[in-house]
């Protein structure tokens, strides 16, 4: 079954076209035939808010197809963007289990379908499911070595060095979901993405041209594609 955005729709996460190797996904059959019952899914459009910071926390989102932005905010309106989550990935979750408020506010970059889980209800699951608790652990684990890495990416590169990074991150994702090394589609303004590096508008905007100047991508509106990977590889790693 199809569902606005052209997405193709199955209720049944055993037999969905759209598996991933992430969490949920490799449940075992019992505890899937469980999760299907007692989620929600959901379509969403693009720039549409899944919960916000400081909400009281409902339950856990997973993004089965599309891109969320998570970010944080200060009270003098600065935003810090987090990372952008793709599909497979749980959002929500430490703060489901703990029974805190969110800690950062999800907003869908492109269409994206989501499956919503009651906080109570996952509570029962994982406690029903080992398998799933452990997942839980893995994917907090996971979360908090990601941001040990961007801490130490933020705080101790180039600016050079953190946007080649971060376009070699984003041509794997593209990768992955269209099963080739094709066109990078660019997510964000050129000053969200210096707001996810820790740099400038203008410093993003110049190191890209500087990029296309030494042929390591190509630029086509808000796709990219990487020219020279050996090299931009190389800078990564500098």
């Amino acid at each position: 079954m199809r569902k606005p955005y052209g997405f193709e729709v199955s209720e049944d996460c055993g037999s969905c076209k759209l598996k991933k190797k992430d969490f949920f996904c490799q449940l075992s059959g019992t505890a899937l035939k469980e999760f299907d019952r007692i989620k929600s899914l959901s379509v969403y459009p693009s720039r549409a808010l899944l919960f916000v910071e400081k909400e009281r926390a409902r339950g856990i989102f997973v993004l089965c197809e599309g891109q969320v932005k998570l970010s944080m905010g200060s009270r003098e309106g600065k935003t810090l963007i987090l990372q952008i989550a793709h599909a497979g990935e749980v959002l929500g979750l430490m703060a489901a289990v703990a029974g805190v408020p969110y800690e950062i506010t999800a907003e869908t970059l492109r269409p994206s379908q989501v499956a919503f889980v009651p906080r109570d209800e996952f509570l029962k699951f994982i406690n029903r499911h080992p398998q799933a608790y452990r997942s839980v652990v893995q994917d907090v684990i996971s979360k908090y070595g990601m941001a040990c890495d961007q801490l130490r990416t933020v705080g101790l590169s180039s600016t050079p060095r953190r946007l080649a990074r971060l376009l070699l991150e984003w041509s794997e994702r593209s990768a992955e979901r269209e099963q080739s090394w094709g066109l990078i589609e660019i997510p964000l303004t050129h000053e969200e993405i210096g707001v996810l590096i820790g740099s400038s508008r203008e410093t993003v905007t110049r190191t890209l041209s500087d990029f296309k100047d030494r042929h390591l991508i190509e630029t086509n509106g808000a796709l990219v594609k990487i020219s020279d990977r050996k090299a931009l590889e190389a800078m990564a790693a500098a």
